[in-house]
């Protein structure tokens, strides 16, 4: 008989003791549990090691992908889950990734998102598109890319699955956080197509921002969702606009953030 497979769950953190507890405690059917932190002042490092994970500091930040890079060189698993600190697995989900793992497959996971914003599940939405998150490790090479990093594999045709059952996303908690996020995507977003020679502007970050308010608002029933599906819209909104904005008045900064990260 073979070995039994194991999985590593792999999170990332800054600054992120609100979270981390829950996060943790939702990954702990895993083999293995591995952070790493980017350099956070407060209580998560502490926090993560008090509840058994193998906590790994980087301070120099790179970007995103190179700190997914350093969760792959600390994995010791066969398989492996990213997990993001304001994210929760459910018991269902939790069951559904150990069948995946082991079952052995070589394929490459989805997960969709479950939002909950300012205190509120916005179940009633529609849900965007899946995020890949679980690789075996025999096939996973990298991560590339400034934000919204891709994977790079040894075989790039593996088939995609998606878990039925979806992750809790805690992404807006509060309206200043939103801000502070809004500013970092943004920015990071506009560094990526500054990369690209795309141009910016007012004008098309006004197109994107107000498409992609009708697309989540209207389209995905954000509508149904109260005041705090409004907000949750509209700062998406917010940060397309401005990723524009950005990519036209601070192209110079940008070309330092995309040298940096």
């Amino acid at each position: 008989m073979s070995p039994k497979p194991t999985l590593c769950i792999a999170i990332l953190t800054m600054n992120e003791e609100r979270r981390i507890a829950q996060c943790i405690q939702s990954a702990h059917f895993a083999d293995q549990i591995v952070v790493v932190d980017s350099g956070s002042k407060d209580g998560t490092v502490a926090l993560a090691q008090s509840l058994g994970a193998q906590v790994h500091s980087h301070t120099d930040w790179q970007g995103f992908a190179e700190q997914r890079n350093r969760l792959i060189a600390h994995c010791s698993a066969d398989y492996i889950f990213f997990l993001d600190a304001d994210e929760q697995i459910p018991a269902e989900l939790a069951t559904e990734i150990q069948a995946a793992v082991q079952s052995q497959a070589q394929l490459t996971w989805e997960v969709l998102w479950n939002q909950v914003a300012y205190g509120k599940p916005l179940t009633l939405m529609k849900t965007t598109g899946g995020v890949q998150r679980m690789f075996p490790m025999a096939n996973l090479l990298r991560f590339e890319g400034l934000v919204h990093e891709k994977a790079i594999l040894k075989n790039p045709q593996t088939p995609v699955r998606k878990f039925k059952h979806r992750l809790w996303h805690y992404s807006r908690e509060t309206v200043y956080g939103s801000l502070q996020k809004l500013a970092q995507y943004a920015q990071l977003g506009a560094a990526k197509r500054a990369e690209k020679g795309k141009r910016g502007g007012v004008l098309r970050g006004f197109a994107s921002a107000l498409n992609s308010f009708i697309q989540l608002y209207f389209f995905r029933r954000g509508f149904l969702c109260g005041a705090e599906g409004f907000l949750f819209c509209f700062f998406i909104a917010l940060e397309c606009f401005f990723r524009y904005a950005m990519l036209h008045y601070d192209r110079n900064t940008l070309n330092e953030t995309a040298k940096r990260s």
